[in-house]
């Protein structure tokens, strides 16, 4: 494995700027999540690193050693494509083994054979081996390709959301898989999705892309808990942040300059109305089993948050809000700290 850095890349396309300026450092054996919508320049950024793109600007290193202007074949990493990208003529076996094959690498046939078939344990498809690609589900043709890339050994593993052509159940099942994999390989992994939840559950640093700007780099915990934007604040959370005007809510103490209040369900509290403090009047109640979404209208804006699935709350009763150490953000969306009393 190795750590990999860019420094300050930048890619257009005609006139579009796809990356600007974009500076990361991938520590050996980390698992490194980039978090952005689609055209964020998310896929461009592995893409470069993967050598299929040169950098208008900057620089790319592996190792310690700049590869800008390197070829793919040279660079020694491993990419993972949304697409299965399996041959579907060949076993699951030769679709493993073929990177090893490379007439580039020459393996001996049984080192391959010992590689394919660890790969294919910590896969959990070691009963597949002898299947055609073609009789496999969607998650076993997901589970070859990630073996594809984990074989070989690279230095890195850039994986371009490869989870997101499954159904919900086994892309759960496959977050874990991945996580588990990366951990007892001691695997370096840059991985991009638009799924917050995959961000969450298996990076250890994440990164939220925004029209091709590094916007934050930071633990899961940091990024949700001390969001430097509006923006990265909206990226992480369930339900979403909500995002209230500082003037609709003047009850409470702001820092200087506050212009939006952010509050994520965990800083507000629900109560019952006792005819003080800041009231709202429940608009819907949705029942989830063992909590609560609540949907509240408070002076014209509506707040979604969580209630325990048994206080009583029901659609048109007043209840009193009380917020508890919300976000604030100026008018430009950057982060204020609170003001500490």
């Amino acid at each position: 494995m190795a750590n990999v850095a860019l420094r300050h890349v930048s890619k257009r396309f005609g006139r579009v700027e796809a990356v600007r300026d974009l500076s990361l450092a991938i520590n050996d054996g980390e698992f490194v999540v980039l978090l952005g919508p689609s055209g964020a320049g998310k896929t461009t950024t592995l893409r470069m690193i993967s050598g299929l793109e040169r950098p208008d600007a900057g620089a790319i290193l592996i190792d310690g050693r700049e590869v800008t202007q390197d070829p793919p074949g040279v660079r020694d990493i491993a990419f993972v494509f949304q697409q299965y990208s399996l041959y579907p003529h060949l076993s699951v076996y030769d679709n493993l083994a073929f990177p090893l094959r490379s007439p580039a690498r020459r393996i001996p046939e049984p080192t391959i054979r010992k590689r394919v078939e660890q790969t294919a344990e910590l896969l959990h498809i070691t009963g597949k081996l002898g299947n055609r690609a073609t009789r496999l589900s969607g998650g076993e043709m997901q589970r070859v390709a990630i073996g594809r890339a984990l074989v070989r050994d690279p230095a890195i593993h850039l994986m371009d959301e490869p989870l997101s052509s499954v159904d919900a159940k086994l892309r759960a099942e496959l977050r874990l898989e991945l996580k588990r994999i990366q951990v007892e390989l001691g695997a370096t992994i840059l991985y991009v999705t638009h799924d917050q939840v995959e961000a969450m559950t298996m990076a250890s640093r994440i990164g939220v892309i925004k029209d091709g700007e590094l916007l934050q780099l930071g633990t899961p915990r940091e990024i949700y808990e001390n969001p430097s934007s509006r923006y990265v604040a909206s990226r992480l959370g369930t339900p979403q942040i909500n995002f209230l005007p500082a003037s609709l809510v003047p009850e409470i103490a702001m820092p200087a300059g506050a212009e939006t209040v952010g509050i994520r369900t965990e800083h507000l509290m629900i109560a019952a109305a006792n005819g003080g403090g800041i009231i709202g009047r429940v608009h819907r109640v949705e029942h989830l089993g063992d909590q609560n979404h609540v949907y509240l209208e408070y002076r014209g804006e509506t707040l979604v948050t969580l209630a325990d699935a048994h206080q009583p709350l029901q659609a048109g009763q007043d209840v009193e809000l009380k917020l508890v150490h919300p976000l604030y953000f100026d008018a430009a969306g950057r982060r204020i700290a609170a003001a500490v009393h």
